[in-house]
């Protein structure tokens, strides 16, 4: 099992006050990582991590890089305890698809963190500036979400898992699409808590502004597949990175689309690195048979070591 692992990198929504806290205390790999971000940051991350409020963690130019950092840590100190640990791919939730190619060589820590953190600011100045909202469609066939929205007039942000799909656009539609959902055969619907109106047009300026910056990055081959979310496919080629890294701001996450084309590829055995076992959740309902190991603090990195130790001797 050491050789056949794929890595899974939570994004926004999953983060939680504390994360990270007691890896900190508990290696001093954890602490220098922290450290560099917060030196890169220009602001004290563990702080807001540890201490929040939540308000103050769930910001969208806090909430990313303290995902991006927590996510690498957690893959480090696993790292640490597991050398042999070879993963066959990775894929990253929205901002975890940041992660995922940091993890995998695509461009190194430094990069990716400076990268996570303007995306993180630009989505904000976005939400700020507009009035948007997302919500989530349960139950429904796809092609009735679609309707939807089109009639909406609001954007499909998130395919999920099977018969769990979000919308995500201007208030007013979002509004229309919660009083009219059930007209389309869609069993559930309900508003998220969120700031803004991700992975929809509502983002194009933070999609615009973050082009340039991602041309100015350092892009590497990455060591190890990147399934990315807008095309639910391998990225290689440096500009196809860069292409699909800024066109998942407006598009739509194709994260079941994602997981099932590696699951057809034979893989079994994910890690999710990250907090709050959000994407072990989603593959409960892509396929049941599949096995999420999770890695989010001392308790879980310890169960995760365990658990492929026995199985690699297995």
């Amino acid at each position: 099992m050491l050789n056949d692992v794929v890595l899974l990198f939570a994004g926004q929504g999953a983060q939680q006050t504390g994360m990270g806290a007691d890896l900190i205390d508990a290696y001093p790999l954890a602490r220098r990582r922290f450290e560099e971000a917060s030196a890169i940051l220009g602001f004290d991350l563990s702080r807001v991590m540890f201490e929040g409020p939540m308000a103050e963690l769930t910001r969208t130019s806090r909430c990313q890089p303290a995902l991006y950092v927590h996510g690498i840590v957690c893959w480090e100190l696993l790292q640490e305890r597991l050398p042999n640990l070879r993963p066959v791919a990775c894929a990253g939730l929205s901002l975890g698809e940041f992660t995922a190619h940091a993890v995998a060589g695509t461009f190194d820590f430094a990069t990716g963190l400076r990268l996570v953190a303007k995306r993180g600011a630009l989505m904000e100045d976005a939400t700020n500036s507009t009035a948007g909202s997302m919500a989530a469609m349960v139950g429904g066939e796809e092609d009735a979400v679609h309707e939807l929205a089109a009639e909406c007039g609001v954007d499909v942000a998130n395919f999920n898992a099977p018969g769990q799909i979000v919308l995500s656009g201007k208030r007013d539609g979002i509004a229309r699409a919660l009083e009219v959902y059930s007209e389309k055969g869609i069993r559930v619907a309900k508003e998220l808590s969120v700031a803004g109106a991700y992975h929809s047009r509502l983002m194009q300026s933070a999609q615009d502004a973050l082009i340039p910056e991602l041309a100015a990055a350092e892009i590497h081959v990455p060591r190890i597949p990147v399934v990315c979310n807008i095309a639910a496919r391998p990225v290689t080629d440096a500009n196809d990175i860069r292409d699909t890294l800024a066109r998942q701001v407006t598009g739509s996450v194709r994260w079941s689309e994602s997981m099932q084309s590696l699951l057809a590829l034979g893989n079994r055995t994910f890690l999710e690195l990250g907090p709050s076992g959000v994407l072990a959740g989603l593959m409960r309902r892509i396929d049941r048979n599949a096995t999420v190991i999770r890695v989010e603090d001392l308790p879980t990195l310890q169960a995760a070591v365990e658990a492929l130790s026995e199985a690699a001797l297995a």
